[in-house]
């Protein structure tokens, strides 16, 4: 069955490999602020999302796309009858807005770029950890509770972007986690009954 996850995954990929032997391709799309501030290129804040720094990197993403969209679509789709429409939405909308922080502090920064779906992938994930806060998640083989991981994940990110001395942009992880989780609530209020209850009664398991 073809889902809006395997879409998205098949054009990321698709463009994401092209853009691999392609450089004009891969500077005409990469988040650039400079370009968006002098010649109005806004929908850099999209198609830097469908770009990747290598295979690892898009590997990386894409399949925690892909377990976690999955998982999205069945319950908040399947189950809360939310319109797929705003799945398309939600990773978009995430696009936009895990960058802008990063434009507004270096609009002028002729040596900055940014790519890859993190900051989207980032809002799929906390917007499912608010339906399965202790669903089981790997990391480097070590399981640990999603919702205990939430907290790691976002300590870390503030704290390594406070830093700001590696190439990763951590602000767009933490601004797309932030948008996932209020977009999540936003389209539908119930998830903080569920995500309370689900938190005050733990049940472990439900491997992702």
């Amino acid at each position: 069955m073809i889902t809006i996850t395997i879409i998205i995954i098949a054009i990321t990929c698709l463009v994401s490999f092209l853009a691999f032997s392609n450089e004009n391709l891969m500077g005409d799309l990469i988040f650039y602020p400079p370009a968006i501030t002098n010649e109005n290129q806004w929908y850099r804040f999209i198609t830097s999302g469908f770009i990747h720094v290598d295979t690892m990197h898009l590997a990386f993403n894409m399949f925690t796309l892909y377990f976690f969209g999955s998982s999205w679509e069945t319950a908040y789709i399947g189950y809360l009858g939310v319109g797929k429409i705003w799945y398309i939405i939600l990773y978009l909308g995430a696009l936009i807005v895990s960058q802008i922080p990063s434009y507004l502090k270096n609009r002028n920064n002729y040596r900055y770029r940014s790519l890859g779906a993190s900051g989207a992938v980032s809002a799929i994930v906390f917007s499912m950890i608010l339906l399965m806060p202790w669903s089981t998640l790997y990391v480097f083989v070590i399981p640990v509770p999603a919702v205990i991981y939430a907290v790691l994940y976002l300590g870390y990110t503030i704290y390594m972007g406070k830093k700001g001395n590696d190439n990763v942009n951590h602000d767009a992880h933490l601004w797309g986690a932030s948008f996932g989780i209020i977009s999540s609530i936003a389209l539908k209020p119930e998830v903080i009954s569920i995500f309370i209850s689900a938190v005050t009664h733990p049940h472990f398991g439900g491997a992702e």
